[in-house]
Formats: C-alpha cells, structure tokens, sequence
C-alpha cells in the first residue's frame, strides 16, 4: 500500500506504465525476496508518465489495494496519566494494541514536529502516521529495526509483473526493491521506487533516503500527506490525504479507527515486541495473510527384511537400523543490541553551566553497558531536556536520540541556553528498553557585565525646575567583549557612601508622570547600550550622584549639577 499506486483486478492487462499497481500479499515469494512474519506485502503504484509529482491527484490513487485490516479493540487503551521517571513516555499496562515499538513511535514523533516546523498549517498528527503504518506494515513489523531505524531485513511487495497485479517494469535498477526487472513496494510505510524517488526523505539525518529506514519512511508519508496545502484538522480534508495514499473507503475506515484509538493514548513498547496483525484485505475471512510453510514430505518406510532361516530351525532376526537422526532445533534469535543494555553509565559529563544566551562548554556523554560492565554499541540513547527552560540541544529541539559509539558511548549535541535563568534537567534513558536513566543537572547564569562607561563625556548639568539636557547613556562590556542583554538598574543615591534612595534633587518619571528614583528591569541592547530615561531637576541644587549597577558587578556612579543660571 505504498502512497498512491493501486493495484489493477486480478487478470486485468496493461500497455503502459501509466497504469496504476497496488501492494499485495502474496503466497509465493521469487527467490531472495523477504516478507515480514505475516507475509506482508504491499505496494504503490506508479504515475503516469511526467506527472509523478502530482501523486495522482486526478485519479492515479490506488483502487483496491490490500491492507492489514485487523481493527483495534473496543476497550480503549486508557493509559496511566503518569509518565515514566525514565523516559518520560506515558507508560501503560493497558491494550496490548496501544503499545507501538520505541523506535518507531519516536520516527512517528520526529516526522510529526518536523511538519509542524516546516508545513505548520497541514497539522499532521503523529497518531496518523501511527494508524498508516500499523495498517501498512504492522509497525514495522512489530519494531524488528536496528538503532538506527533501518528494518533488520527489507519489506518488500510482490512483483508489479501484471500476474494478478498491475505491470510496472523496473524505474530503480533494482536500487530500493533489489528487482532490475519489475517494482515492487518497499519499507515500513510502502512506497514503490518511482514513488520514493521524488516522496523520499533523510529522516534521521544520516545523509540517506532509505525507504526501509522508518525514520525515513515516516517522514516522507507525513510530507506526502501535507501536499496540496492541506489542512488535516479539517476532517474532509485528512479524508482526501488518506484517499490518496490508498483509494480504498474501507482502508480509510481502517486507518480512522486506529487513528482514533492511538489518540486515546498509547505506550511504548521495546523493539520487536509490537503486536502484529493477522488478517489482509485480500485474505479470506478469519485467514492469515502469512504464506504457509509445506509439510516435509515423511520418508517412506524400508520393507522389513525377510528372515533369514537358521539351519537347524529358527531364523536370524535383520539388523537393526540406525534411527534417522532427527533435524536440529532452530537456534534461538541473538538478542538485540539493545536488548543486552543492562544500565547507563556517566561518561565523565563535567559541569554543565552556561551564561543565559551562549552554548555549554560541556557536553553530556553516557555509556551503555552489559551486566558485566561492557560497552554496547549500536544502541539508540534519547537526551530530553526537562523542566522549565527555554534551553535548547544544538538545532533548536528539546530531544535528541543518538546512536552509542564502539565503545557504547553517546554523546548529546551541544546545550544551548536561552533567556531563562536558573536549574533545569538533561534526561538519558535507552530507546527500547524500561531501564533507569540517568539526570544531569544543567545551570543557566544571568548575563553579566563587569565594566560600565558612558559613551559621552559631556558634563550632566540642569536648573532647578527644569530638565538635563543630554540622556544618560553608558556601554556595558565583559571582559573586554560587548555584554549585550544584560539587566541594570539605576538609582539616584544620598552619597557615594550611602546607595540609599535619594528623596531629592534630579529624578525620573513613570509613565504617568509620577517621580520615581529607582529604575529596574533595564536591559542593554545588542550592542551593549544602556539608553536611561529623560532626567528632571526639583528646586534642589547641589551636586547629586546617579549609581547604576549590572548582574556581573560591574558599578558606575555619574555626577548630576544642579544650579541656578548665572546671571
């Protein structure tokens, strides 16, 4: 059911490649071809000759492609409102159904916030994509993908030959499918090669456009479903994407009803744990779609042989006959990688501080390791920031899941801090599995200044009555560089030993036109500048003194003259 290639009625013919094809399962596979566990095959279809990228908007959507058509159960999953201490996924003992393999529930997730960034007015749901893949894959095959989201072995449809499904001759070489001869469909969402090559996407940021990549399949069906300036929060309109991708009602009905249930909440699961569907589209009623394994024909019985008589009476029995040695047992699977993950370890994470607005110097690194203490490598560790912050890893995300090194350490992309100030946590758990994760402690300092200047020197001088000519302006630096963004108060003081509000001589006004005499929440610019209001002066004269002050300590007290106009 790749996006948008149907599959023709059984014995309909073909003469050109603009026909449309659809995925199928199949009952016997060519040689070398693999299948999920259930024998699942879908496939896309192909547009008609320099019109691949309009999707078959004017009809090329497929007709009666098959499809997983398990539905969920009627019990709603009903999640526990908690999240998990470790990984901070919403974790339920509930519907067997709602659980959807670590991996690919987090290439669900990416896709979706990577849409909202880049297409924010289509509203693609991740419960969608969910729903599409359960219904066209199963999950990836109930998440058998590796620590980079790669499917351990491809999903592939059957062969396009015009055997019971459309003719689309070969358009990759063979480069996704493995076909040079005829296309076939391809990966956890089920684009077929003409498809992927304008609908692909590098979803998990390793420079490739793999459609058995479920980062990347996931990506490009969310893209695929955004065309056309949709909006799929109106109803009608998600109607018409999912009817593009396969132009089936039943198979909207289908994908509806598991959207549904996975926005009444959902788990993750490990990989290659996800419950996997049994029953097709193209199936008989209550049959599974999984191609059927021939008995071993059973080895005919040897003939007894005849007695031999003994002289003298008697007979000499035949000897016996070895038994047939029975075939061995299938070797149990090797664990995953991250299967064999017992804990997280520091990987000597120093201090992490940083001055609101700058990057970390520091880095969180983790290791995975086995019981025996050994690392693992090939693992998927997921960073999340946690807590109330504006803190950003590099790129702007609040999440980054990395893949451990062969030593078994991930490091996260560098932290970088916004405006907010003060304490917030760095999560690491393991993508797949209910371990303990680990919490690192980051710190956000204000900006700071440890230098003020004014940026005139222009003596400050006024009448009483009146008002200073010339504003109050002052340059804020640390350590020699421009401290922009640094907050500043300023307060017209008793003396220079006494930093206590003044009760007379210059002063501000509010915006009421109030006397005030203390500034707060004053900030400088980009540049570093610090622009102070308009100064008044009351009927005092005298010389006053004005003291501003940054976070970093840096203090500078300016002289005010007041006095009457010489005569």
């Amino acid at each position: 059911m790749a996006a948008h290639f149907g599959r023709l009625r059984k014995g309909a013919t073909t003469t050109a490649v603009a026909a449309v094809a659809v995925a199928a399962l199949s009952a016997s596979q060519a040689p070398g071809v693999t299948t999920d566990d259930l024998g699942r095959q879908a496939a896309g279809a192909a547009q008609p000759s320099g019109d691949a990228n309009t999707g078959g908007a004017g009809g090329g959507a497929t007709g009666d492609s098959p499809y997983y058509t398990d539905l969920p159960p009627l019990k709603s999953p009903n999640p526990s409102p908690s999240a998990s201490p470790t990984t901070g996924t919403t974790v339920s003992v509930g519907e067997a159904e709602a659980g959807i393999p670590a991996t690919v529930l987090d290439a669900y997730k990416k896709a979706e916030a990577e849409l909202r960034a880049s297409k924010p007015g289509c509203n693609l749901p991740w419960q969608l994509l969910a729903a599409i893949g359960k219904v066209e894959s199963g999950q990836a095959r109930g998440g058998r993908v590796d620590a980079s989201g790669t499917t351990y072995s491809p999903i592939l449809g059957p062969k396009l030959d015009g055997n019971g499904f459309a003719l689309i001759a070969d358009t990759d070489h063979g480069a996704y499918d493995g076909d040079p001869a005829y296309d076939r469909a391809v990966g956890p969402m089920q684009f077929i090669p003409s498809t992927w090559e304008w609908a692909g996407r590098d979803g998990n940021g390793d420079g490739k456009k793999d459609p058995n990549n479920v980062y990347d399949a996931a990506l490009a069906a969310g893209h695929y479903l955004c065309r056309f300036d949709r909006d799929l929060s109106v109803q009608s309109q998600m109607n018409a994407a999912i009817l593009n991708y396969n132009n089936s009602t039943e198979y909207l009905n289908t994908v509806l009803s598991w959207l549904e249930y996975y926005r009444k909440g959902t788990h993750e699961v490990p990989d290659g744990t996800g419950t996997l569907p049994s029953h097709s589209s193209n199936s008989d009623p209550g049959s599974s779609p999984s191609p059927t394994t021939p008995a071993t024909p059973s080895t005919p019985s040897t003939p007894s042989t005849p007695s031999t008589p003994k002289p003298g009476g008697g007979s000499t029995s035949p000897t016996p006959k070895p038994p047939t040695p029975s075939s061995p047992a299938p070797s149990p699977t090797p664990p995953t990688p991250t299967q064999t993950v017992d804990h997280l370890e520091d990987a000597n994470t120093g201090k992490l501080t940083a001055t609101a607005g700058s990057a970390f110097g520091t880095k969180v690194a983790v290791r995975a390791e086995s019981k025996a203490s050994k690392g693992v490598s090939k693992v998927r560790v997921r960073f999340t920031i946690i807590g109330d912050t504006d803190a950003t890893f590099t790129g702007g995300e609040s999440v980054a899941t990395v893949v451990t090194g062969s030593a078994g350490t991930a490091t996260a992309p560098a932290l970088v801090a916004g405006e907010k100030t003060g304490d917030f946590t760095v999560r690491a758990t393991v993508v797949g599995r209910v371990l303990g994760g680990l919490d690192y402690t980051a710190t956000v300092t204000p900006r700071q200044a440890d230098t003020l200047t004014r940026t005139s020197d222009t003596a400050l001088t006024c009448v009483p009555g009146g008002e200073f000519a010339d504003q109050v302006e002052l340059k804020a630096t640390y350590k020699g560089a421009v401290a922009g963004k640094v907050a500043a108060t300023a307060t017209l003081i008793k003396s220079a030993d006494d930093a206590t509000e003044n009760d007379k001589g210059p002063y501000f006004k509010d915006a009421d036109g109030k006397t005030i005499r203390t500034l707060t929440d004053l900030t400088t610019d980009a540049d570093g500048v610090l622009k102070l209001p308009k100064l008044y002066a009351d009927d005092a004269t005298g010389t006053f003194l004005l003291r501003v002050n940054t976070t970093g300590g840096a203090v500078l007290t300016v002289e005010l003259k007041v006095a009457a106009a010489a005569s």
